[in-house]
């Protein structure tokens, strides 16, 4: 099979990231305050009702990934996961913002865990799927990082149109309960069709190589703690979109809270924050063939920090210092997606090898899991930051004061916390090495993986 994809291939894949997009930003953005400022849920709870469905996915994702890998074993494509995750995640999502009227407080908090954990475990059952494909699509090195530009030029719409379209969807239908429970059915139904589009365009595309034997779960360990190229770009990705969890999660408090607004304030916030990713997007891709995906990486994310630390002092700037500061996070955001989706592909080929096999469903499982709850933590920990600072929660038709202390954890959440998870993220970083050059010398000598 040629190294280089289709047209029809690439923008297949792309497609699928439309949902994915979707599914990780809407809850990120307005499920916290879903559940404090219209269900009148206390902070604290809340904080685990968007974390405990999430960390679910440790469980299932690593078990779809040995699904995954059994279904490609047999026969050659694993692509018809990506269906069925598609019909589960649409209904389930749009069951999560439909609580009755008559819930409130902790009944209403039951209803939402229980569909948002169905709705993880559809999610999951497509990602790591849909990660370990490009993989097998093609072992060039830029060919995986021109399949993952177009990807990340349909995630960052995605982002977009989602994230500033689903408070508008709110007011639209009449805010409140209503008018979550319209913007759910509607974002269900584009999850359905996004997913079930990619499956179509992919369903007969096969793969160049393919997993020789299922390993077990132990040879799935031992696999991920061999590859010391994954575990340094894992734990960069995972601390970075902790931090980036955090900061959507804190968009409509800030909005609300700090600039004064409602959902419509919400939709111009997140505009700025996404909105500059699909500009510099073209400039990021430019970046990679100059000076490399790791070079790039550590630009984006030091633009981040800057720009983070900025915000911090959002209560004292005027709203257009604010716009432009949440720009350049907008700026930053569009590379510390593209690079690491662009690196993961590599760290699965140096691993084929080295050991003479594809085990692309063991690294995504992983993945997909580790990204799943670490993008779930973001939220959490807004709910514990807004708890401890006294936050006060209410119900959809009520006007709530905050005092000082919540709208100091406010600012904290979207500026200093994130900031800080990007500083963490460096080390690990750093050290990561796996370059063009050697992924070729490892393919021509396989060399013994490096030690973990």
């Amino acid at each position: 099979m040629s190294n280089r994809l289709t047209g029809r291939q690439r923008y297949g894949y792309a497609v699928g990231s439309f949902g994915t997009g979707g599914f990780a930003t809407v809850p990120g953005l307005v499920l916290l305050f879903y559940l404090t400022d219209v269900l009148g849920v206390a902070a604290a709870i809340a904080s685990l009702v968007v974390f405990l469905p999430k960390a679910w996915d440790v469980i299932i994702a690593p078990v779809m990934g040995s699904l995954s890998d059994k279904t490609m074993l047999r026969h050659g494509t694993r692509v018809k996961w990506l269906l069925i995750g598609g019909l589960i995640i649409g209904p389930m999502f749009a069951l999560t913002f439909a609580a009755p009227g008559a819930l409130q407080g902790n009944a209403a908090a039951l209803w939402v865990g229980v569909f948002f954990l169905f709705a993880v475990t559809g999610f999951a059952t497509f990602q790591v799927t849909y990660l370990a494909m490009p993989a097998e699509f093609t072992d060039d090195y830029r060919e995986r990082t021109r399949i993952m530009s177009i990807r990340i030029v349909f995630l960052t719409l995605s982002i977009l149109l989602f994230g500033a379209g689903a408070p508008v969807l709110v007011n639209v239908f009449g805010g409140g309960r209503t008018g979550y429970a319209g913007m759910g059915v509607v974002v269900g139904v584009l999850l359905v069709v996004s997913t079930v589009v990619c499956w179509s365009m992919l369903r007969r595309t096969k793969s160049y190589t393919q997993a020789e034997t299922e390993p077990t779960i132990k040879e799935r360990f031992s696999a991920v703690r061999e590859n010391r190229w994954f575990l340094l770009l894992m734990l960069t990705f995972v601390a970075q979109a902790l931090g980036v969890g955090a900061m959507l999660a804190a968009v409509p408090y800030l909005a609300t809270y700090i600039l004064g607004g409602g959902e419509l304030q919400q939709t111009l916030l997140f505009v700025c924050l996404v909105g500059p990713a699909i500009i510099v997007m073209p400039v990021w891709s430019m970046v990679s063939r100059r000076v490399g995906k790791h070079r790039g990486f550590l630009m984006s994310s030091a633009v981040f920090v800057t720009a983070a630390v900025g915000l911090f002092f959002s209560r004292s700037l005027p709203d257009a210092a604010i716009y432009l500061l949440v720009a350049m996070v907008g700026v930053a955001y569009a590379g510390m997606q593209m690079f690491p989706l662009a690196m993961l592909p590599d760290t699965v080929a140096a691993d084929a090898a080295v050991h003479g096999q594809q085990r692309a469903g063991v690294f995504t499982g992983v993945w997909a899991a580790a990204e799943t709850v670490s993008l779930a933590l973001g939220p959490a920990v807004v709910g514990l930051i807004l708890a401890v600072t006294g936050f006060i929660s209410s119900s959809g038709d009520e006007t709530v004061t905050q005092p000082g202390s919540a709208l100091t954890g406010i600012v904290l959440s979207f500026s200093l916390f994130p900031a800080a998870m990007l500083l963490l993220s460096l080390p690990s970083l750093l050290r990561y090495d796996l370059t063009e050059v050697r992924l070729d010398q490892l393919r021509g000598s396989h060399d013994p993986a490096p030690a973990s």
